[in-house]
């Protein structure tokens, strides 16, 4: 099991935090995603380690930026 926290950037309400939630949760092996509003951190736990490119990628899609 694998576990990393990103900052996403752009996020001001609860909409914002169901939008990037459901995007990342899509990704394959992803077992838990927990996102807090007021700091922005994302925590992504996941059966294997999940490439940082496709955090990114939903987190785009979902209307958002990662913070690099």
């Amino acid at each position: 099991m694998a576990t990393n926290t990103y900052t996403v950037t752009g996020m001001t309400c609860e909409h914002c935090v169901g939008a990037v939630r459901g995007e990342v949760a899509q990704i394959p092996g992803v077992t838990n995603v927990k996102v807090e509003l007021s700091s922005g951190q994302v925590t992504v736990t996941s059966d294997e380690p999940i490439d940082i490119e496709a955090v990114r990628a939903s987190v785009d899609e979902a209307g958002y930026k990662l913070a690099s």
